[in-house]
């Protein structure tokens, strides 16, 4: 009965012994040669937290052989993470051999603070080294150039090649490529709306470069800022011309206005005028009746009045002046 036991426990140790060779001899033995020694146990403990063994060997293996040295415990749990250990061995390798100064959690953390912008920290170690040229506006905005207004009203369009290398003691937390384009684009209308007029622009494109360098625009940013070169400069639209002809447009409407009301109110005026002088002309006849019933009016004298008022009438018509119908056909004197 003991003998059964036995000859079960020895089976059960074989069939851990076989599991564990063709899962992992393989990668025991490539780590053993490689000089990144992994024990047998921590490969198992490994598979058992949810790590890929080959994943983090291979990764060790290759930091080691190029002069770093790291445990398989940092690469599991930046893994663990969710970051990309092969990215960051990779970036520590470039960053070694370029003489530049990063550690591992420093690498860990622009690793991590690169998921889901399609960028990786090795990228960062390579721009660093390999200073990169950013176009001042992005085309992938629509925009070819970036306009200013100098003094003179004339626009002028300009656009311009950033080059910049990757700062890594401020990559995390810094701001990105886009602020670097926003603050350029603000230091060249600035240059622009300073100068006295478009050709001195035009004669000294270099004062834009240099003033926008002196503002210190990568303060704050994931980048340092090397030079910026000037590579296209052309002539816009008048729009000093252009403002002043659309406030003369809309001076021209308001003073309109204003003579249409003044109009409005001489009519209004000149109607009020001819309704009293009909009402006036209204009390004529009742004036004449009572001077009749007065006996201040004689007969001759009011046919001395008709006669005048037709000469009058007579008068206007001869002059071509318009004027209403006679008040009576009194007999000529």
């Amino acid at each position: 009965m003991i003998s059964l036991f036995l000859l079960g426990l020895l089976a059960v140790i074989a069939l851990i012994g076989a599991f564990l060779l063709i899962n992992f001899l393989g990668i025991w033995v490539r780590a053993f040669i490689s000089g990144a020694w992994v024990s047998l146990f921590n490969l198992v403990a490994m598979r058992l937290r949810g790590i890929p063994p080959s994943l983090i060997v291979n990764t060790r293996i290759t930091a080691v052989r190029s002069g770093i040295e790291l445990s398989t415990a940092q690469l599991e749990s930046h893994y663990l993470a969710r970051g990309n250990v092969e990215q960051v061995v990779r970036a520590l390798i470039a960053a070694d051999r370029a003489g530049i100064s990063l550690d591992f959690n420093r690498a860990c953390a622009i690793d991590l603070a690169t998921i889901g912008t399609g960028k990786s920290v090795f990228e960062a170690v390579r721009t660093s080294v390999n200073p990169k040229v950013i176009d001042c506006p992005n085309p992938a905005t629509g925009q070819d150039t970036i306009a200013g207004v100098a003094k003179d009203g004339i626009a002028v369009k300009a656009r311009a090649r950033v080059t910049v290398r990757t700062n890594l003691e401020r990559f995390v937390g810094g701001a990105t490529e886009e602020t670097i384009i926003a603050r350029v684009g603000e230091g060249i209308v600035t240059t622009i709306g300073s100068a006295l007029n478009y050709k001195e622009v035009l004669e000294y494109p270099d004062r834009i470069s240099k003033t926008v360098l002196q503002k210190g625009l990568d303060s704050g940013t994931a980048f340092e800022i090397l030079s910026i070169d000037i590579a296209e400069v052309a002539i816009g639209d008048n729009i000093g011309a252009k403002l002043q002809a659309e406030q003369a447009e809309a001076d021209k409407r308001v003073a309109q206005a204003k003579a249409e009301v003044r109009r409005a109110a001489a009519v209004a005026l000149e109607q009020e005028m001819r309704a009293k002088l009909v009402e006036a002309e209204a009390e004529v006849p009742l004036a004449i009746a009572e001077a009749f019933r007065k006996g201040n009016l004689g007969v001759m004298d009011y046919y001395r009045l008709r006669n005048i008022q037709s000469d009058t009438a007579m008068r206007s018509s001869i002059a071509g002046e318009s004027s209403g119908p006679a008040q009576g056909s009194g007999a000529s004197s």
